[in-house]
């Protein structure tokens, strides 16, 4: 959404509505008039929006009088489940004899002009509540002052009288909805059934995820192996530019931040691979990069990952690499603070993309060998925080690259023998051992123990690898590209496995 609208400078100053009583004279660190503007700017686009920021705000928020007669209009309009749009409201002020007091309808349509979104409004709301409460606080203090300076004054009943103060402060902030302590509280049944146990994978499927909504995904790898081309294949189809990456269907986002800051332009370079002059419109629109490092580090600024994608209305969030955006990796306290970022933007409904690498000794692991989790360099916080972590397997520039899943949301995927095409910018799963192109070249059907033994290149494969067997294979009949013929049961004979055969459809559709 547009952010380049100027906030309305103009609001009725010289009224009484926007005079601060004495005894307290208040500087621009107790309130911030654009925060405000923000909020109720959002508020009149969006009836949503409203119930957002309202637990935040809590009440008597608003520095500018003006600005809570304002809000408490768009309250009542949300309450009889009416618009709330700058039109409207402009009626219900009017009837309240309320429209020139709070600048008139021109102020109104000022405040509703830039285009701010419900995330970026819950932010704003922050700004403007802890506005409030600094200005509840500094009163205290002023009164605490006066009454210290008055003759006679009793030091025992000013401190009752401050305690007493401080703690109708802390009992506000505690029990009210925008408290830091119950702001994220929810009941256990919202928290069950609102938790996005019931959404589509970002990337896979609901039985075999590659990214979940709600957790973060990292794609691990020495330099040279092609988790940037991976990852930027993903990050195209979250563009909506593609639907699917190696065979898996990919969810579309609003719009992605990337976060280049590891060389990026060789990233620039990695992702023009894949561009065409007919995706300018997607990517103006629906991908923005910031360029080299951050302001921050993640580990000293918890809240700045969560803030950028706020900033620039993004619901996805590409970290290229962890190691520039922590301070250190190895540091478990330092760790610890990433995973709390990671966290809060998680919370915010961003999702996150990070790449990474593996540790250096990992390197000369013999070829073919599943990698652990050990092998990802940096704190085991690290990795014990995301939700899925891919690790590819390879050398420096290999066409040919395995991609194991070492952490799983759901289902295990793989592990999958990949094909880069460097030139092109794209990946495959290597045909060869394609359980859909290996039962296509067998026309007299298969079973799973045949499918894991062409897989393995085992003759007796093992029980674990004849279920995955089974699994893709199933996976293949929800798709339509293959029926199964049922076994029979044991018996003297020994009964006969299921068979498997690829359909006439999918034969014809990929000959």
């Amino acid at each position: 959404m547009h952010q380049g609208s100027p906030l309305p400078s103009n609001a009725p100053s010289s009224t009484e509505l926007d005079r601060v009583p004495p005894p307290v004279a208040m500087s621009h660190i107790q309130f911030d008039i654009e925060a405000e503007c923000a909020v109720l700017g959002a508020c009149m686009h969006s009836a949503d929006a409203i119930d957002a920021v309202r637990p935040v705000l809590g009440d008597a928020a608003f520095y500018r009088p003006a600005h809570e007669t304002i809000w408490r209009a768009l309250l009542a309009q949300r309450g009889e489940g009416k618009p709330t749009d700058p039109i409207v409201l402009s009626e219900r002020l009017q009837k309240q004899g309320d429209l020139q007091r709070v600048g008139g309808r021109p102020y109104l349509h000022q405040l509703a002009s830039p285009l701010y979104g419900i995330g970026s409004a819950e932010h704003h709301a922050e700004i403007v509540r802890k506005k409030a409460d600094l200005r509840r606080l500094l009163a205290t203090a002023v009164r605490t002052v006066q009454h210290a300076q008055e003759p006679g004054a009793d030091p025992d009943e000013i401190r009752a009288r401050l305690e007493a103060d401080v703690r109708a402060e802390r009992e506000r902030a505690l029990s009210s909805g925008h408290g830091r302590l119950s702001r994220y509280a929810v009941d256990g049944w919202q928290f069950i059934t609102g938790a996005g146990a019931d959404t589509e994978p970002l990337w896979g499927t609901r039985e075999q995820t590659a990214w979940a909504s709600g957790e973060s995904l990292m794609i691990v790898g020495a330099p040279g192996v092609g988790k940037t081309t991976l990852a930027h294949q993903v990050i195209l189809a979250r563009l909506g530019l593609t639907d699917s990456v190696l065979d898996m269907p990919v969810t579309p986002s609003r719009r992605v931040l990337y976060l280049a800051m590891d060389r990026p332009t060789q990233i620039a370079k990695a992702m023009r691979r894949r561009i065409n002059p007919y995706d300018e419109a997607a990517l103006r629109d629906r991908l923005v990069v910031w360029q080299g490092p951050l302001p921050a580090t993640l580990d000293k600024e918890p809240d700045l990952l969560a803030d950028l994608a706020a900033a620039h209305q993004a619901d996805t969030i590409v970290i290229d690499s962890l190691k520039d955006a922590v301070s250190t990796m190895v540091d478990d306290s330092l760790a610890v603070a990433f995973h709390n970022a990671r966290m809060r933007a998680l919370r915010n409904g961003v999702e996150i993309m990070e790449l990474h690498h593996q540790r250096k000794a990992a390197a000369d692991a013999p070829r073919g060998q599943r990698p652990t989790l050990d092998r990802v360099y940096g704190s085991t916080w690290i990795t014990a925080g995301a939700g899925s972590v891919l690790f590819v397997a390879g050398e420096a520039g290999d066409l040919a690259v395995t991609l194991h899943h070492l952490k799983t949301p759901t289902g295990e995927i793989g592990p999958l023998q990949l094909i880069h095409d460097h030139t092109r910018g794209t990946t495959r799963i290597d045909p060869a051992l394609d359980p859909s192109e290996i039962l296509r070249a067998h026309p007299g059907g298969m079973t799973a123990r045949d499918l894991a033994s062409r897989l393995s290149g085992e003759t007796t494969p093992s029980r674990s690898a004849i279920e995955k067997a089974r699994r893709a294979l199933d996976r293949l009949v929800a798709k339509a590209k293959a029926t199964k013929v049922e076994g029979a049961a044991g018996g003297s004979g020994g009964g006969q496995q299921a068979r498997y055969y690829a359909t006439a459809r999918h034969i014809s559709a990929v000959s």
